[in-house]
């Protein structure tokens, strides 16, 4: 083992950058300098900097007619689009701090969200607002338009500072309920700073806006540009899901920095890539990357980690083809006036190579959790290595070692949370539901890889009622959860097996089988030879002994990456093209081979050349 100390030079990051100007600020520079510059692009909308500009300080104005000023929180609440930055942009400008509101969430976490922030504006658009609960906030409207300022209204002088709220970004919570992490301008400015600079971002790249708004990816993949002059470019939803509709989408769009979730990078890293692209970088994290680019891979691949508590990145590097001696990749070093300590249960440094948990101190850390004290002081603590006063270390719970270069390697959690194709799972929200479920004793939630390394959460169920079904503790969960933290499998058991220390032994849980999976009210069997290999396909992708022909491919714990593997084998087996849409619309083993059988029929009436 070695037992040296970690260099003090590995920490030694500090890099000044300026704070007098906000992002606000800088986006209205840009827009000064190159007004008709290309800002952001859609499939059905562009805008250049000047139409950003008026159109976030028209909504801006209003904002501020509103009271929204230093500290006032403003949801969002709108589809993937540029629209989106417009209403972002405009809370900036007028002090607000903005919360990110997926459309995708069930009802009740919106309104807990919505009464946890006492939100005194909420942003969204006539086509989704149906969809949200009431409250005595303002609601505004973004495609009802803005009256035109006439002369145009500057906005009035605001007392905003660095140390203000910037956004606020929910993640999933230990206690049962989402916490929402408060990020501050100054730690903002430091990973917009930090970004421009590691992957020397000029006004002519063209970048990519694929994460969610909701998930803390989306702050790096559009303000870092649009401070620096650049465009930022949205794929449409199918596009996203796909590694080959989004590695065409990629290059015919000339994209030149890209950031996609782990397991999207590693389905891109397998394609065929022509040797001359306009993309220069791909950016991964959120999850544990395991694939290495090929060698002759046209673009350079960073590994980046960093919790939400932590301004989206601490850690960066890139991964090279031939630098496989450790295992897996690292995640680099830490970025810009960041400071990542590898400590002990007693909070002293372990020698390199040594396995410790990750603390992370400097710049990026968040102000903490709203109206969650408790909680904060949990994982926020005082820091040893700082000579300032309230100097802090973020807990990550992540478990890592510094390798002799000064890279770091990760190696795993030291709780109980999840991450499942870049989701950050407190598996304690999904089971307190669970529980409160009629007939269910106890349960515990894991993430599993039986099959493969794509891993689903599956739940283990404490339960004497014979009636229980899949599908209505699924319906339950998702009620209140989004989709991806609804378990794809759930395993019944007579009691939860216990470590000596009273803990759940997970090691000891069973794989799912056909025998100890509760299932639904009934199982048909496939009936026709399409069905047939279908089932079969869906069974090996899935890693399940049994699919019936009704099983909803997506509650059986498919998700958009399994549905490109399902439409290339679709492909190799049928020979017919299976657009990714129709996965989503009809995702039965019946449906899905009927509309097989429909493309092999049309396949057979067109004519031959």
């Amino acid at each position: 083992m070695n037992s040296s100390k970690p260099s003090a030079d590995w920490n030694n990051t500090l890099h000044e950058y300026p704070q007098d100007l906000l992002v606000a600020q800088l986006v209205s520079e840009q827009a000064e300098k190159t007004p008709d510059a290309l800002a952001l692009q859609s499939e059905t909308k562009s805008l250049t900097y000047r139409q950003l500009e008026d159109r976030s300080n028209r909504l801006a104005l209003r904002l501020v007619s509103l009271g929204v000023g230093p500290e006032a929180l403003v949801g969002i609440f709108l589809p993937r689009s540029p629209e989106i930055v417009v209403a972002a942009l405009a809370t900036l400008k007028a002090g607000g701090a903005y919360v990110p509101m997926d459309l995708e969430y069930p009802v009740s976490r919106l309104d807990f969200m919505l009464r946890d922030t006492q939100l005194r504006v909420l942003i969204t658009d006539r086509r989704v607002s149906g969809t949200l609960p009431s409250g005595d906030w303002h609601v505004v409207l973004v495609d009802e338009g803005l009256p035109e300022p006439a002369p145009p209204q500057p906005l009035p002088p605001s007392s905003l500072t660095a140390e203000n709220l910037a956004y606020v970004i929910y993640t999933s919570g230990s206690t049962g309920q989402p916490k929402a992490v408060q990020i501050t301008h100054r730690s903002l400015l430091n990973l917009i700073y930090w970004h421009r600079r590691a992957f020397s971002v000029t006004s002519a790249d063209r970048a990519s806006q694929v994460a969610s708004f909701s998930f803390d990816a989306a702050v790096w993949e559009i303000w870092p540009y649009l401070t620096a002059g650049a465009s930022v470019h949205f794929p449409d939803d199918a596009t996203r899901g796909s590694a080959r509709g989004l590695r065409d989408w990629l290059l015919a769009e000339k994209i030149t920095v890209s950031f996609v979730p782990t397991p999207m990078a590693e389905s891109l890293l397998a394609l065929e890539w022509p040797s001359q692209t306009s993309l220069r970088l791909l950016l991964t994290g959120a999850d544990a990357l395991h694939r290495y680019p090929p060698a002759n891979l046209p673009f350079s691949l960073i590994n980046n980690y960093g919790p939400t508590e932590c301004t989206v990145v601490a850690t960066s590097g890139v991964v090279l083809p031939d630098d496989r001696a450790h295992g897996d990749p690292t995640i680099g070093r830490p970025i810009d006036n960041v400071q990542i300590h590898v400590l002990d249960d007693e909070l002293k440094p372990v020698p390199v190579g040594t396995v410790g948990e990750l603390y992370i101190a400097g710049a990026g850390l968040a102000r903490g959790y709203l109206n969650r004290r408790e909680q904060e002081a949990q994982v926020f603590v005082a820091n040893p290595f700082s000579p300032l006063p309230n100097a802090r270390l973020y807990r990550t719970g992540d478990l890592v070692r510094y390798l002799p270069d000064g890279q770091i390697a990760f190696v795993g959690r030291t709780d109980e949370q999840i991450k499942i194709r870049g989701y950050r799972i407190e598996p304690n929200e999904i089971i307190n539901l669970l529980n409160e479920f009629p007939g269910v004793e106890t349960s515990v939630v894991v993430a599993r890889a039986d099959n493969g390394d794509d891993k689903r959460l599956v739940a283990y169920v404490v339960s004497s009622d014979q009636q229980l079904t899949r599908g209505s503790l699924q319906e339950h969960l998702r009620a209140r959860l989004p989709d991806y933290m609804v378990p794809a499998a759930f395993v019944r058991i007579d009691a939860l097996p216990l470590k000596s220390s009273g803990k759940v032994d997970r090691t000891a849980l069973p794989a799912p089988t056909t025998l100890n999976t509760i299932a639904d009210e009934v199982y048909i069997a496939p009936r026709t030879v399409a069905e047939k290999r279908v089932v079969s396909i869906l069974a090996e992708l899935l890693g399940l002994e049994k699919v019936g022909v009704n099983d909803n491919f997506f509650f059986l714990g498919g998700h958009s990456l399994l549905g490109t593997q399902l439409i290339a084998r679709v492909r190799s087996i049928f020979g017919v093209e299976l657009p990714l849409r129709k996965v989503f619309d009809s995702p039965t083993a019946a449906e899905l081979a009927s509309e097989i059988e429909r493309l092999l029929v049309a396949q057979q009436e067109v004519p031959a050349d």
